[in-house]
């Protein structure tokens, strides 16, 4: 299981957002470059960069922080917000981003998701939102009719590298992740699954680590590590040993 600590950026700061409200935004570092410095030198193995104001505009909004995140950093980086159409993936890409997250166009253009795939192999991620059960989109402004498991075996032979699933209800209000509902969709769909949304203390890192979570391929985690909920060390010496058990 890979831990991602998230950098959400938001007027080119470093923020958390309490279930998905712009107008709830704490600040955390005005420099993302830094952070994403901060969490390499902890020992993380990935980066997850979110452009809010991108995910809203449909477009990037924050392209001079990840261009600085990017400079910075040595990780690989997985980066969403406003990728609606192959020019702005093809420019991430072409600025080192490892992995591109495509939402809402999932929802509103999955040909690109397929044709994305298809040109880019393993660099490119579904993000599925959720709200009571339907996905949203447009920075998680709408939610639509369709349900995660739908949007995700939509793209069951696209061969998109992994999905992304949030539970928008629990994003950044420490609760806990959905692990009933994570787990669900990773048994679902044949693509891994990354959980998001929720989690809160080292006790939330040792309950993936469980038998039942197996399927899923990681987890990502803001506020908690931004607050100190969560000892990066701890975190991450608890699931070298996990591996190392399972091995």
């Amino acid at each position: 299981m890979i831990l991602f600590p998230a950098i959400d950026l938001k007027e080119g700061r470093c923020v958390r957002l309490v279930q998905g409200d712009m107008a709830q935004a704490v600040v955390f570092n005005d420099d993302p470059a830094a952070q994403g410095a901060r969490f390499e030198e902890q020992g993380f193995s990935w980066l997850h960069v979110v452009d809010l104001d991108g995910a809203f505009a449909g477009a990037p909004m924050n392209a001079s922080a990840v261009d600085a995140i990017l400079a910075r950093v040595t990780l690989p980086v997985q980066l969403g917000g406003g990728v609606r159409d192959m020019r702005t993936l093809e420019s991430w890409l072409a600025k080192g981003v490892a992995r591109v997250i495509i939402g809402t166009a999932a929802v509103r253009d999955p040909a690109f998701v397929r044709e994305a795939a298809r040109l880019y192999p393993e660099r490119i991620a579904v993000g599925i939102d959720a709200k009571d059960g339907r996905v949203a989109v447009e920075g998680w402004a709408q939610t639509s009719s369709m349900t995660a498991e739908e949007l995700g075996r939509r793209f069951e032979d696209a061969g998109v590298a992994a999905i992304i699933y949030t539970d928008i209800a629990r994003d950044g209000i420490l609760k806990g992740l959905n692990i009933e509902m994570t787990v669900a969709l990773a048994e679902a769909v044949g693509i891994p699954v990354i959980a998001s949304g929720g989690l809160a203390s080292i006790a939330d890192i040792h309950r993936l680590l469980e038998p039942d979570c197996a399927l899923l391929a990681g987890a990502i985690t803001g506020r908690a590590l931004y607050d100190g909920r969560i000892d990066p060390a701890e975190a991450l010496t608890a699931i070298r040993q996990a591996k190392s058990a399972a091995a």
